[in-house]
């Protein structure tokens, strides 16, 4: 392929995707939010992705996850991020592991390996426990807050967890990061007050979800990644 980065190189230069094509990041979620971190790492050239996630594509991703397809439902979205990177990079390292990560399974991941982590998880107790790993890795690490019941993408913010406000999940965050001694994490987080969404009746409750909330906040997670590799900040 002639040089598909041309036009990254045009804003970065070419030492700093260099350094792209050089770094590892992993990304925890698979979801509306770290489908689309996965795609724009992997269109800024990357050179390796670790990708975790024991979730399968279903019908109700198809209104918002980038991985979603009519052809990829059923399939383990790993296997679908994956396939989908080879596609757009075939330059690019990619592994997908099936798994839920959570606080009894914590010891198990290597984060020093990575050059930088991305938390797009909904369960808490794992939000929690990646930070205090990568803190103590001393690998940095971006955070998803809320992305569900919102339909402004442009009440998005990036910023310290410890200057959020409105977002509930946040609120949560800071009082138990605060507790566990992490000093400082950036997050991608809302100020719009969460919608109550219409629940079908026997339906389980589910938050709602739209295209473009959590897809912005995924390319605003990317974007700091790739930003801060390159020291562009």
């Amino acid at each position: 392929m002639e040089n598909y980065l041309q036009r990254s190189e045009m804003l970065y230069g070419k030492d700093k995707v260099d350094i792209l094509r050089r770094s590892k990041v992993a990304v925890f979620g698979v979801g509306g939010v770290g489908g689309y971190v996965i795609e724009a790492l992997a269109r800024s050239g990357i050179g390796g992705l670790d990708i975790f996630d024991n979730d399968t594509v279903a019908v109700s991703n198809l209104n918002r996850q980038i991985i979603a397809t009519t052809e990829t439902v059923g399939m383990l979205k790993v296997e679908a991020a994956a396939e989908r990177v080879r596609v757009v990079n075939p330059y690019c390292s990619v592994r997908g592991f099936a798994v839920f990560y959570a606080p009894d399974n914590a010891g198990e991941f290597d984060l020093s390996q990575y050059d930088f982590v991305v938390d797009a998880i909904d369960f808490v107790p794992g939000k929690l426990s990646l930070a205090v790993e990568c803190m103590n890795a001393n690998v940095p690490l971006i955070s998803a807050m809320g992305a569900g019941n919102k339909i402004h993408p442009e009440m998005l913010e990036l910023t310290d967890i410890y200057k959020t406000s409105v977002c509930p999940l946040a609120r949560v965050m800071r009082r138990e990061l605060k507790k566990r001694g992490v000093k400082s994490l950036p997050v991608v987080y809302s100020k719009e007050p969460a919608r109550k969404p219409e629940i079908p009746e026997g339906e389980k409750f589910c938050p709602g979800s739209s295209a473009f909330v959590p897809s912005a906040a995924g390319l605003i997670i990317a974007s700091y990644v790739v930003n801060s590799l390159t020291g562009e900040e």
